[in-house]
Parts: structure tokens; sequence; C-alpha cells
């Protein structure tokens, strides 16, 4: 089963189903450049990280992209300084944007993906709570794609003619026991180190990429726990809110996970500008309640 057509199944509106394939074709096109783009832009984005040339396409790529559809009326993307209005828009819809997450990783061959969250309204510095639906897509040996539009998670394969073909529907993420833990130990705060300790002793194993989409990805698909931290120096950790936790966090939720700062649901913070940082624990429920536990426990 083609995309669009379980879109139609899942009773997505026609306007959200001409959106995410018009977004998903333009993940395409990125797929198609990542085998011929390289090299560094000689900037860096808003929140201080290098660019490749190929983020900075892929950025120009898809705003162009949402802004030709005339669904979009405003859009959040990581590498831009403020929200984009698009103001010849005919639509309400708002797209938070993480372009290439994880492109460093390209020249080492590692996993990358593309990260989107809709909002109906167009508010796009709404709760994550407020989704409408999220997506992410991953380039690796396989092109997938992920989505939920809050009525299931269903994931796709991109096939050789191009199209995006069902490979499961309704994921679920299982109890496992892997865990993705981002940041230096060495800039860990106390409670977090002895946290990291407890699940190595429950026999977790570690798996980490450094791409968040990637160790995402294999979260939800075998179990465990993906978390980069607040940290000595940097309490509100290094992921962005708008345009990585909420979305990924949304999606884990939908398959039965859970999310959190270490205190309260990723779901349920309210940004208060576009590079809202956060820390993050994603995965099985048991595996974040444990942080919360030790989190609280620290301030007794």
């Amino acid at each position: 089963m083609k995309l669009r057509e379980h879109l139609e199944q899942q009773g997505a509106t026609e306007h959200m189903i001409t959106l995410i394939c018009r977004i998903t074709d333009l993940c395409k096109d990125i797929a198609n450049a990542i085998l011929h783009q390289q090299g560094k832009a000689g900037t860096v984005n808003i929140h201080g990280d290098e660019q490749i040339a190929l983020d900075t396409w892929a950025d120009d790529h898809m705003i162009q992209g949402l802004r030709e559809s005339k669904l979009v009326k405003t859009v959040a993307s990581e590498e831009q300084d403020e929200v984009v209005e698009i103001l010849k828009s005919d639509g309400e819809f708002g797209v938070t944007l993480d372009p290439l997450d994880g492109s460093s990783l390209i020249d080492v061959n590692l996993s990358i993906g593309t990260i989107v969250g809709i909002f109906e309204e167009g508010n796009v510095m709404e709760k994550g709570e407020k989704l409408d639906a999220a997506l992410y897509v991953v380039y690796g040996p396989l092109t997938t794609l992920v989505y939920t539009i809050k009525k299931g998670v269903h994931e796709f394969v991109l096939n050789e003619i191009g199209d995006f073909i069902l490979r499961k529907e309704n994921l679920q993420i299982p109890q496992g026991k892997l865990y993705a833990p981002g940041g230096l130990a060495k800039d860990y705060l106390p409670w977090h180190s002895n946290y990291i300790k407890a699940l190595g002793e429950k026999g977790y194993k570690l798996r980490y990429s450094g791409g968040m989409v990637p160790d995402v990805n294999q979260i939800l698909h075998k179990g465990g726990i993906f978390t980069y931290p607040a940290l000595q120096e940097k309490n509100q950790g290094k992921l962005r809110l708008l345009f990585e936790c909420n979305p990924l966090s949304f999606i884990i939720v939908q398959a039965g996970g859970a999310c959190s700062d270490g205190k309260q649901s990723i779901l349920t913070k309210t940004p208060q500008g576009i590079g809202d940082r956060t820390p993050i624990y994603v995965g099985n429920k048991d595996a974040v309640l444990l942080a919360e536990k030790f989190c609280y426990e620290s301030d007794q």
C-alpha cells in the first residue's frame, strides 16, 4: 500500500494528505542529494552548529517546497533565526522542521534523518501535545518513513521506483533493554550518572550512533531509552524542543512509550523561543519513570 492510500484509510483530511505527501516527496529529493553533495557551507546556524552544504540546501529546498504547496502558513526550521511566515499561503498549517538531523555523520556513512512536526492551526510555538501529525525519515541502508496522525504509528520504506510502501502498521514500542545516552559522561549531573549506572545494572546495552533520528528509530523498534540530559554547564541539554524533541517524543508516545525532561513530559513544555533546548528521556515508560525517580530524589 502506498502512502497516500494509507493516509486516506486513516481518515486524514485531503489537505493533510497533500501536505504529508509533499513533505515526503521533498525527503526523496534529500535522499538523492545525500549521494551527491558534500562539503562545509562555511556557516553556523543560530544554535552554533557548523553547517554543511547539504544542511543549507535541504533547508532551502524544504521551505521552498512548503511555500509552493500553498498549504503552510508558518515554518520553524532549525536552520533559521526566526519563524518563516508564508504570506501567500491559502492554508493554515504550521510546520516544524529539522531538515537534516545528524548531517555530521554523512562522511562516516552513518544514518541521518529529517524530522517534521505539523500543526493544523499554524502556531508552531505550541506545546508538543498540540501537534496534529509528526513524521521522520531515516536515510540509511533503506530510506524509511515513520508517521503518525494520532491514529497509530506506521512505517513505510522507499522502493526502487520512488514510492513509499507500507512496511508495518501500528508500531508499538517493545519492552527492550537498549540505551542511547548522549553527552559526555564527565559532564553528567550526579543523579543522571547514577541513572545510567542503574540501567547498566539492569542489563541495558549501550547503542548510540550520535544521530537522534536513527537512535530514536532504534528505540521505537527494539525498546529501551534515548536520552540527552541536562549537563553541568548546559542545564537545558543540547537538543532543540521544537524541531527534534517534540515531534520524536510525540511519535514515541503514540506508539505506547513516554517522554520526559526528568520532571515533566516533553510534550507539556511551552516553548519560549525558537531556539529552546530541553533535556530528554524518551522510550519505554518504565525507563522514563526511572529517570524521573532519580531526578526527583536528587531534589529532596
